[in-house]
């Protein structure tokens, strides 16, 4: 009797392979994942399902014979990579140690004013390289009252541009964040510190320096690169800042966005993770990084230094140096600032007609302007004081000295603060100092930290809306003299807190750690 004519498995694969390695090879594979493939009944199969099951487990010989030969690549890889950056480290601690040899450590560059600390140098990575570090210093001073006792070693970078917004008009936060980490790299190639505190928001460059640079790294965050409220913008389909309109109409960008920000917000946690210290300037700013760095067991808050004794000399009273009032906003000129509120508003009042005639009341824009984009901006709130008929009870002040604004906070009545989510509010601070009712925007810091009550008594306001904030500003103007003097009273009292003094005491016992 004929035999048939198709062959078993086991001959069509040998003879596929035409190696016995291979043979064995799939015979495991079978017998993993087609056992039954090896019972008689298969062999009296039909040659095409024979043809198409040796095609089959061609492939999977073809998977398990580069299975372990990839995995032995990778791990050469993976292996190569270590010892490039671990080469990279040593490199980086060898030039440290070399910089520290040339030092004469009885003159060093910088003697930091914190006395616990007498032999620290200070370095300061900038990236405003059309300047000199003295021009640096007098900035300071002007716009922030501030003048430092000791000398500042500033190192110059080039390559700032790289952690610009404007370079990155999609995808920012990530265009930004890598971007950062290019520029962390330039700085340590220029001075590997000791100890290295980002104030800038440059989580990304933590990993950088620790593990690299073989610092110890800390980080004073005034606004999280990304933060929960963010990710709720998103996912709501709500039209914000950092969420644009034809995003929130369309349901597939909005998932696809949803999930980017999700993937970032967990890389922005890994990062953020591997600060040794951690300093948050605001119970908002607190509760944001817990959710998302997970270091809570090193997080402290340090509210940020105001310069509030220059503003409580300026003295208590009724503001009468002027006919009328005046209403004061201080922020620099950026669209989260939400100047177009506070001139809205403001339209709101002057229809109401409150308290005295219309053209008692004046609205003071006070900020700086960092570039071509913010003047722009400053130029489209003209247009719009124009728009709602306002433009003459309304001024700019640019880029004015800290006596100009010093001035102009001493003849106010209301000091203005319209930003959605502000982190801290050192401009709300510096308004109560002086003797300005407040009315900020009811969230973040203003909500949190700063107009709180103060020994059961108000100590400013809180607003949202355009009538709401038109509706306070009648209250603030409607109220007594006597009646607006215990308010500020009580404001100055509870923003002493807030003062250098504070600040230095909980700054330094936050990065003790750093220096041990």
């Amino acid at each position: 009797m004929r035999k048939p004519r198709c062959r078993s498995l086991e001959t069509a694969k040998f003879s596929h392979t035409g190696s016995g390695r291979a043979w064995i090879l799939t015979q495991i594979a079978t017998a993993l994942f087609f056992p039954h493939l090896n019972s008689p009944t298969y062999r009296l199969l039909d040659p095409t399902l024979i043809l198409l099951t040796t095609k089959l487990e061609s492939n999977n010989w073809l998977f398990y014979s580069l299975f372990f030969p990839g995995l032995i690549v990778c791990g050469a890889l993976c292996i190569c990579l270590v010892i490039v950056l671990w080469g990279l480290r040593l490199l980086l601690q060898r030039k440290k140690k070399s910089v520290s040899a040339r030092k004469n450590r009885k003159n060093p560059i910088l003697r930091n004013s914190f006395l616990l600390y007498p032999k620290a140098v200070y370095v300061v990575y900038t990236g405003d390289v059309n300047v000199n570090g003295q021009q640096i210093l007098e900035g300071a001073f002007r716009r922030f009252n501030i003048r430092l006792t000791c000398p500042v070693q500033f190192v110059f970078l080039k390559k700032r541009y790289l952690v610009e917004d404007s370079q990155y008009p999609h995808f920012t936060l990530l265009g930004q964040s890598l971007g950062s980490i290019f520029l962390g790299w330039e700085a340590l190639m220029q001075c590997v510190p000791d100890v290295y505190i980002d104030s800038m928001g440059y989580a990304f460059t933590l990993p950088l320096f620790k593990y690299i640079g073989g610092c110890r790294v800390g980080s004073y965050v005034h606004y999280p690169t990304i933060s929960t409220d963010m990710l709720s913008v998103v996912k709501n389909q709500n039209v914000g800042f950092n969420n644009a309109t034809f995003i929130t109409k369309n349901p597939f960008l909005s998932k696809v966005k949803l999930i980017y920000y999700y993937l970032f917000a967990f890389i922005y946690g890994l990062v953020g993770s591997c600060s040794d210290v951690v300093m948050v300037n605001s119970s908002w700013t607190l509760n944001h990084i817990l959710s998302l760095w997970k270091v809570g067991n090193c997080t402290n808050i340090v509210y940020p230094p105001c310069d509030v004794q220059t503003f409580l000399d300026i003295p208590l009273h009724e503001k009468k140096m002027t006919p009328g009032h005046i209403l004061v906003s201080i922020g620099q000129f950026r669209p989260e600032k939400n100047h177009p509120l506070q001139i809205k508003a403001f339209a709101k009042l002057l229809d109401k007609k409150v308290a005295e005639s219309p053209s008692s009341l004046k609205l003071v824009l006070i900020g700086g302007c960092r570039n071509k984009d913010d003047e722009l901006r400053v130029n489209q709130l003209r247009r719009l004081s124009e728009d709602l008929g306002v433009q003459e009870h309304v001024e700019f002040k640019i880029n004015i000295p800290f006596d100009e604004l010093k001035n102009y906070l001493s003849r106010a009545t209301i000091g203005l603060h319209t930003m959605w989510n502000e982190h801290f509010g050192i401009g709300v601070v510096e308004c109560m100092a002086a003797g300005t009712i407040i009315l900020a925007h009811n969230s973040g810091g203003p909500k949190l930290d700063i107009v709180v009550p103060h020994e059961g008594d108000i100590t400013g306001f809180l607003a949202e809306s355009e009538e709401g904030y038109a509706e306070t500003m009648a209250h603030i103007l409607s109220l007594s003299a006597e009646r607006r003097l215990q308010i500020r009273k009580n404001a100055r009292e509870s923003i002493r807190r807030f003062s250098d003094q504070e600040f230095e005491v909980t700054f330094l016992s936050s990065v003790e750690k750093l220096f041990k």
